[in-house]
């Protein structure tokens, strides 16, 4: 069996595609995944399985469509190890996410595209927005006292952004947490 930290991209988002997470753990239970937990209502899910990543996904895509009234069918899911996750926050770029009191920082996940192609998206204004390319990720920063002067809103309108997720630096090590608690 793996842990796996799963983050469904397009759920309880602008009061669409509402899905109570008490719900959503409930399913997941019943369709054959353990050690189900849910972390805040933005669909960040740990959960155990003897299938692969892949599997995992594929089934979690299912489910949602046929147990859930989404307005959109356009829901993704990543599904990451431990080991994934955890490479991700280690190559982090040099002081991300160490100034809470200044900057906001967010971790893009990628879902299906690659970061090349994604990060052409990305148009940072300078002295507000610095962003990094990582492995499956692009890392983006933005000066608190001026993000409302932030582009990253803009990749929002953009093909390619269907293919992103995005989660706080916070939620992302949380999430890491959980999972190093589970085992």
């Amino acid at each position: 069996m793996t842990m796996y930290a799963v983050l469904i991209r397009g759920i309880n988002v602008g009061g669409k595609n509402k899905i109570p997470m008490s719900d959503l753990k409930k399913c997941l239970e019943d369709a054959g995944f353990s050690k189900v937990a849910t972390y805040i209502a933005s669909g960040n899910i740990l959960l155990e399985s003897r299938k692969t990543p892949g599997g995992v996904k594929d089934q979690i895509e299912k489910l949602l469509l046929a147990h859930f009234t989404l307005d959109t069918e356009l829901i993704r899911v990543l599904v990451l190890t431990k080991e994934q996750l955890q490479k991700i926050i280690d190559a982090k770029p040099e002081g991300f996410g160490d100034h809470p009191d200044r900057y906001h920082s967010d971790v893009v996940f990628l879902i299906g595209v690659d970061e090349k192609q994604a990060l052409a998206i990305f148009d940072p204004k300078e002295g507000v927005d610095t962003i990094w390319q990582g492995e499956g990720v692009i890392y983006s920063e933005r000066l608190s006292a001026l993000r409302t002067k932030s582009r990253l809103s803009k990749i929002v309108g953009t093909p390619i952004y269907q293919y992103m997720t995005i989660r706080n630096w916070n939620t992302t090590t949380k999430l890491l947490a959980m999972l190093n608690a589970s085992v």
